[in-house]
């Protein structure tokens, strides 16, 4: 048999359900994983803090036969394999708890994912649902967001599709094995994704959609994003556990307000109550995503023509598309008096480049 990995040797403790906590025991133990495959059974049951019946699933599956046949199905089902010792595994993975040390995808990870929000919610969407997933799909689509969630029916599957449709990156993290469908309605989602995106999973082949497995894929939906973004929830929606390990992993959780006698708002707006930003439009999710206000930064001065801009004109507007910034800090970095200053503003707001905000603070429009 042909050398053996450390990358296989984690897929191969995968496939045997064995979780990422216990691998990390292992890791610990073994730091070049790949000499596990050669360790003696005294070596392997001298393991600490490894139950018996793990150490025993690893004797009795290390062998050729089974080795090969789990990397041929693999290959059989089109299967790309990312690990933690591979390159495009997403950064963000490694600071969460309980890390998954092998992701199955169909489709491919893309330095643009570094930038992605999650949007979760109800499998019951409203119409009300609908309209705003759409809406704030395409307005981040439009900054280059990768959009992820659970390819789930409802708020999920209306995120995916619109990702797509706007011509966007999106990915969807399942809660079984690659080979099943789930939700069979999403079929066509599930089929079109991986043209400009990724469907991954922690779970090896054969695995069902079990109900255990959902709030555990939660957290690399979250994970893996900037952000959650909850459009419907009820009072006891799995999305709130999205919310919850997004909070957990220090990201921002944004919530849809709803009619307070809508059971399918219930959870949001008790986010809301309890802390959760309240979003109405792309401006409320830019103000606390400093990412996203850096790429709304580039994109609106990728737009903006300055070719008939004077010297002094093209000196402010320089300070300001960094970000908002005080008429007194433009003085002060420019050397200008501020009356030329004010001038000079006055002049950018009537070509429609800059906005004052509060407190003579300007930004660009």
């Amino acid at each position: 048999m042909n050398k053996i990995s450390s990358r296989e040797i984690l897929v191969w403790l995968n496939s045997l359900n064995i979780g990422n906590k216990n691998i990390e025991k292992i890791m610990e133990q073994v730091p070049q994983l790949m000499d596990l495959w050669n360790l003696s059974n005294n070596e392997i049951y001298n393991l600490k803090g490894i139950k018996p019946n793990i150490k025993d699933k690893i004797i009795q599956n290390r062998n050729e036969d089974y080795f090969n046949r789990l990397f041929i199905a693999i290959d059989k089902h089109n299967i790309d394999i990312t690990t933690i010792f591979d390159k495009d595994y997403p950064n963000r993975l490694n600071y969460i708890y309980d890390s998954p040390k092998v992701l199955y995808r169909k489709g491919k990870f893309s330095n643009k994912d570094e930038l992605s929000m999650a949007i979760v919610g109800s499998r019951k969407a409203t119409s009300y649902g609908k309209w705003a997933t759409e809406k704030f799909v395409k307005e981040l689509v439009k900054l280059d967001v990768t959009i992820v969630s659970g390819l789930a029916l409802g708020i999920d599957g209306i995120a995916h599709r619109a990702a797509l449709e706007e011509g966007g990156r999106t990915i969807g993290v399942l809660g079984n094995g690659l080979d099943t469908i789930y939700p069979k309605k999403n079929k066509d989602i599930y089929e079109n994704i991986p043209q400009n995106g990724a469907i991954i999973t922690e779970y090896f082949l054969g695995v069902p959609p079990l109900a255990y497995n959902f709030p555990q894929r939660n957290r690399i939906i979250s994970g893996i994003s900037l952000g959650v973004i909850v459009i419907e929830a009820k009072e006891k929606s799995g999305s709130l556990i999205t919310a919850n390990h997004a909070l957990e992993q220090g990201k921002e959780v944004f919530a849809l307000p709803g009619n307070i006698n809508s059971i399918f708002s219930k959870g949001t707006n008790k986010l809301i109550k309890d802390g959760a930003k309240l979003i109405m439009d792309i401006d409320d999710i830019l103000e606390e995503v400093y990412e996203l206000q850096s790429k709304m930064i580039e994109k609106k001065v990728e737009d903006i023509d300055v070719s008939g801009l004077s010297p002094l004109e093209l000196k402010v507007f320089d300070l300001i598309k960094e970000g908002p910034i005080h008429c007194d800090s433009i003085a002060f970095n420019t050397g200008l008096d501020i009356s030329t200053v004010y001038s000079i503003l006055t002049i950018l707001e009537l070509k429609g480049m800059i906005k004052e905000l509060t407190g003579r603070t300007f930004t660009l429009s």
